[in-house]
């Protein structure tokens, strides 16, 4: 049997592997059908047998095109990436580059969580900056910045600090969805069945109390976007703040 064998730190350094003919099966079909798989399956799911097998090829076919399953990872990655949109304001004044800077945070959050998977990778894609989707949004998210007046670095700035805040955020989200479809419940149900515990662990804490018994009741999930556009907010805001008089 065939083993993994060990390449170089990126599927984005390695050399391009020349062939004589054109293989029947193509890296796009391949990161499609991985990026189906994951969606539908989650990460422990993914394999190159697996993927192999939906693809109706041996998992040696695939090798055509990357060396290993981090490899696919990769590249599934940065079709993600490729999915996020950063609005281009309608025009200079302050409104409407805040509300493009807002959507963009919206859409990266929006991305993440309908890919819930991605979460427990990001931190280990050491050289993700390097796919070609990444790199063109990128350069959007730096002109979106440089639009409101910062210079590059500046810009380099705001561009990691909204990035690790909604990488965050979305994080927190996907680990929470992940064991909310494992429950087989809707949130609102499962919140409600949890409810219990959750009263009885924050008792002792009357801060952590105050603060449970303050938050809406509304749907925990209209909840959770007010939360992270509130946080949003306050990111720009000090972002802002920075600018020249």
């Amino acid at each position: 049997m065939r083993t993994e064998k060990p390449t170089s730190m990126s599927v984005w350094t390695r050399p391009s592997r020349q062939r004589r003919e054109q293989p029947a099966l193509s890296r796009e079909q391949i990161v499609a059908e991985a990026l189906a798989l994951l969606d539908a399956e989650g990460l422990e799911a993914l394999s190159m047998r697996k993927l192999g097998t939906r693809l109706n090829a041996g998992a040696t076919s695939l090798y055509t095109h990357v060396s290993n399953k981090d490899e696919i990872i990769e590249l599934v990655v940065d079709r993600v990436y490729g999915e996020i949109d950063v609005p281009v304001p309608a025009s200079a004044s302050h409104e409407d580059w805040r509300a493009a800077a807002l959507g963009f945070g919206e859409n990266v959050r929006e991305v993440l969580l309908r890919h819930i998977w991605i979460a427990s990778v990001l931190g280990e894609l050491g050289m993700a900056n390097l796919g070609p989707n990444m790199m063109r949004l990128t350069e959007d998210m730096l002109a979106l910045f440089e639009t409101r007046g910062f210079d590059l670095e500046s810009c380099d700035i705001a561009v990691k600090t909204i990035w690790g805040y909604v990488i965050g955020i979305a994080t927190t989200e996907a680990a929470y969805l992940t064991t909310l479809a494992r429950s087989g419940r809707d949130e609102q149900a499962w919140m409600e069945t949890v409810r219990p515990a959750v009263e009885t662990a924050v008792r002792p804490y009357p801060r952590v109390r105050a603060m449970y018994e303050l938050e809406p009741r509304r749907g925990v999930q209209d909840a959770r976007q007010g939360y992270f556009q509130v946080g949003l907010n306050c990111i720009l805001d000090g972002l802002e703040a920075r600018l020249p008089g």
